[in-house]
């Protein structure tokens, strides 16, 4: 039966995998871009140009994925998405020129893009019929793989090329797809066990269809995820920067900073079930929200290298589960096409940080710029507020 529990199991446990391929994948990936820039003889701005191609991929993909979900199931298209990224991830070596790059990265971003919908909107499905907010402990995963994959494939760096270690991610992603990919696609779709009389309150909505009420609240749930995800490709990409140039701090205590911030992320991901349970969706995205403006306040403003640190622990926690609450809602709300839209407002997010901080430090200051991370997530406590209604319900 699909919805037993020995079934749900199984399956929280072959999807937690492929999140945590997917993470493991994508940062083996980016730990070798300033080699391929070095191989296609990129500059700075067309390296950007190029790496927007992954950009562009996964935005024009996410759409087209919430429908492919619809026809072909979400278990389907997580398996065949995870074949393509795993087979694309070894394409960037083999080009010579910032285009070719660009084009490939296309199929890579593509691939990621269409992955991260099906997952996540497999996802959502099990998160109803278990009736547990067990979103975070996927996106945990994925953090946990994004570790492991960094931490690989820094070590290998002096060992092997860029061809061989991504060829290795290649072979990697087809034998763990071929070990888990078909206990994935035996399990069906659970539903919801029906224990609560129709109508109830208490009953578990099926996803709405996508009028302009259920729109919108997919779209404000979208918006709470491009909050998080600025604040994350923020960090990413500035944080040590910040920390060396405004705080003096050394090249390898710089990357603590940054490093910090995914520990606190993956932890906070990890208590993340335990904590919607205790405290319910809309003070879990206050709260986190709240915590995470101020500590980047600190983070941004602090005088001194331990301190803004400090800060970032604190932004990581807050921002934890954010996205997956706001994901999970627009999945229960929309299904796939509900995952579809708010994971590329949430995508749209993380391109959007890097270059308007790089914007607003021109201006500004880059204490300054970062300050905006604190608005975003206060904004998003607010949203969390306000749609407390279609949050807990």
């Amino acid at each position: 039966m699909p919805g037993t529990p020995t079934n749900l199991t199984r399956l929280r446990i072959t999807l937690t995998a492929f999140f945590a391929l997917d993470g493991f994948v994508f940062a083996g990936w980016v730990v070798r871009i300033p080699a391929i820039k070095h191989q296609t003889g990129a500059s700075a701005s067309t390296l950007g140009l190029a790496l927007l191609g992954v950009s562009a991929g996964a935005v024009i993909t996410m759409m087209l994925t919430g429908r492919l979900c619809h026809r072909y199931g979400n278990h389907q298209v997580t398996v065949t998405c995870a074949v393509l990224l795993s087979l694309s991830v070894s394409l960037p070596p083999l080009t010579h020129s910032p285009l070719t790059l660009g084009l490939v990265l296309l199929v890579f971003g593509a691939a990621y893009g269409g992955i991260n919908v099906a997952f996540n909107s497999a996802a959502v499905d099990l998160v109803r019929a278990m009736r547990r907010p067990i979103m975070p402990s996927f996106h945990a995963a994925f953090s946990l793989g994004g570790m492991v994959g960094a931490g690989l494939g820094g070590l290998v760096a002096g060992i092997l090329t860029p061809a061989q270690h991504l060829f290795g991610l290649t072979v990697i992603g087809l034998l763990v797809t071929a070990l888990i990919g078909p206990t994935l696609l035996r399990l069906q779709p659970p539903t919801p066990p029906d224990d609560s009389p129709k109508g109830s309150a208490k009953e578990e909505a099926a996803p709405r269809r996508l009028d302009t009420r259920t729109r919108g609240l997919v779209f404000t749930f979208g918006l709470i995820a491009l909050c998080t995800a600025f604040g994350e490709g923020a960090l990413a990409d500035w944080s040590a920067l910040h920390l060396t140039q405004d705080l003096d701090a050394t090249a390898g205590a710089a990357a603590i900073g940054y490093s910090c911030f995914a520990l606190a992320m993956t932890v906070g991901r990890l208590t993340g079930t335990r904590l919607l349970e205790r405290l319910g969706r809309t003070r879990t995205l206050v709260s986190g929200g709240t915590i995470a403006a101020l500590g980047m306040l600190l983070g941004a403003l602090a005088p001194t290298l331990w301190a803004a640190v400090l800060g970032f622990v604190i932004t990581g926690l807050g921002l934890a589960n954010l996205f997956p609450v706001a994901v999970e809602r627009a999945g229960t709300l929309a299904g796939p096409d509900g995952v579809a839209i708010a994971s590329t407002l949430g995508y749209g997010g993380m391109l959007l940080g890097p270059p308007a901080i790089g914007f607003m430090a021109d201006w500004y200051s880059l204490p300054a710029a970062l300050t905006s991370v604190a608005v975003l997530a206060a904004a998003a406590a607010g949203i969390g507020f306000l749609t407390r209604n279609a949050a807990e319900h």
